[in-house]
């Protein structure tokens, strides 16, 4: 008996000291800091932006040739159905929404033309999430910004310039402005990357410094030939800067 009794013993010792085993783990990992928990996933998290942002904008910087194409192609067509539709609008404050409803429409083409790249991009942000809810609020404001940029509809210039000068170039279309005040209510910027930097990986440092070019280049480009495309159209339809 004695010898049954400790042979069940030493059976049921592997048992009993893989359970403590696991309650000693469970025990420690509910009492580690969350700052622990939390770095695993902010390092996740971070690593996955920074993937999909390098993704974006090398894209981005690939797609610049053809945005630049669409954006001529679009003011040849305002040049062949409505030159100088705009003639005579006054030089003063009262044009300006005209002026950056030309802006706007520039905007929709270039950011409609890296739709695609951008709704991969969101769809890769959206769901992270960091322990610094700062973070998460700028990657996911950054997402909602990109995807309204790049499905805003492009504006029928020809058509509201033509009911801005029948009004005497006195009552701005509805439309105008209603278009104006939904591109300026959109506000977003790619996370800074000191805010990622405690939580970066590897190569994530390095794939981050190359993004940020592409993203220098991108507003290179935006400010420089952006500034001129704008220009162009804007004398197409005979409006004033």
């Amino acid at each position: 008996m004695a010898r049954a009794i400790a042979f069940a013993v030493a059976m049921l010792r592997p048992a009993v000291t893989a359970r403590r085993a696991v309650t000693a783990a469970m025990l420690l990992l509910a009492l580690a800091p969350t700052g622990a928990l939390a770095s695993a996933k902010d390092v996740a998290a971070t690593h996955a932006y920074i993937q999909a942002n390098y993704s974006l904008t090398n894209a981005s910087v690939g797609l610049i040739s053809r945005g630049q194409s669409k954006i001529e192609a679009f003011n040849s067509k305002l040049a062949s159905e409505c030159p100088l539709v705009g003639k005579g609008t006054p030089e003063d404050e009262t044009s300006q929404p005209m002026s950056y409803e030309v802006a706007v429409a520039l905007w929709a083409i270039s950011y409609g033309t890296v739709a695609a790249p951008i709704a991969k991009f969101v769809a890769a942000v959206k769901p992270l999430h960091w322990s610094n809810q700062r973070i998460t609020a700028i990657a996911h404001t950054y997402a909602t910004s990109l995807h309204l940029m790049s499905t805003l509809s492009v504006p029928d210039l020809c058509a509201e310039v033509r009911a801005w000068k029948a009004s005497g170039f006195h009552t701005v279309p509805s439309q105008v402005s209603q278009t104006d005040s939904s591109w300026e209510a959109i506000e977003g910027e790619s996370v800074p990357r000191k805010l990622l930097a405690p939580y970066e990986r590897g190569s994530d440092a390095s794939l981050a410094a190359r993004a940020r070019s592409f993203e220098v280049k991108l507003a290179e480009t935006e400010f420089m030939v952006g500034q001129d495309d704008w220009i162009q159209v804007l004398e197409t339809l005979g409006l004033p800067e």
